[in-house]
This record gives C-alpha cells, structure tokens and sequence, in this order.
C-alpha cells in the first residue's frame, strides 16, 4: 500500500482567515491559500484546482498506461479538468469534474482509442475517489 500526504494549516475566520498547504513531496511547502483564493481569484491556491490537477494527472497517466495496452504510444496527451464548486442549501459541495482531452497519437485506431480513453476515466484512482472510504481522526488540544 501506497501512502501519500497533504497538511493544511489555518488561522482565523472563514472570510479574513488564512491557510496554507502543504505536500510530502514538498512540492507545495506552505502556499497560500484562503477565501479570496477559492471563492474571488486572489493569489494563491484553493481545494478544487488541487483536486483538478490531481485528477488530470491521474487520468492522464492511466490512460498512458490503457493506450500502452491497446499497442499505441501517445506523442502528446493534455487534459485539463474543470472542477465545479456549486453553492447548495447545504454549503458548497464539488457538483462535477469535466476532463477535456487532447491527444497526439501516430497511428491511433479511434475504436481502440475512445475505449481506452473511457477505461482510464473510469478506472483511475481519482476517478473513483469519492467512493473512498473516508475515515478521521480528530484531537483538540489545549493552547
């Protein structure tokens, strides 16, 4: 089993507060990010273009390995994926996740392509992330 993670640290209200994130990698180490980075376009990051790069990622590198399968190498995948966040009577909840592809592949067969493609949205590990279990631990601690 693979484990990777994240850190976030916050401080303060929802609207005047600040936060930042943080990788193991150390690829983000501390970057900013708060209301004005999620909900406005200041600078710094917020949950949904993490999530959005995160599974462009994944989907894009599952479908590498599906085109593998298939005979064919890619020159060139791109996707990007668009992560709504739509407002609820509950809060906000993430709506949907629109991946958009665009591929280079000499010699594709378009069949052998499309199912390819479907096989690596429905199968990488992002894709079915929000059929995880998800489970928590919490500890307040004194000041």
């Amino acid at each position: 089993m693979i484990k990777r993670s994240g850190s976030a640290v916050w401080s303060g209200g929802i609207k005047d507060g600040k936060g930042s994130i943080s990788t193991q990698s150390g690829v983000l180490d501390n970057t900013q990010y708060g209301f004005n980075t999620r909900f406005e376009n200041g600078p710094g990051t917020n949950p949904e273009e993490l999530i959005g790069a995160a599974h462009a990622g994944c989907f894009t590198m599952a479908l590498s390995g599906q085109l593998g399968e298939a005979g064919m190498t890619a020159q060139k995948l791109m996707t990007t994926a668009t992560v709504s966040l739509d407002k609820t009577d509950d809060g906000f909840t993430i709506s949907a996740v629109h991946l958009n592809l665009v591929a280079t592949i000499p010699g594709a067969n378009q069949e052998a392509f499309e199912a390819a493609v479907l096989r690596a949205k429905n199968n990488c590990p992002v894709s079915k992330l929000l059929n995880a279990a998800i489970t928590l631990d919490a500890r307040l601690e004194e000041e």
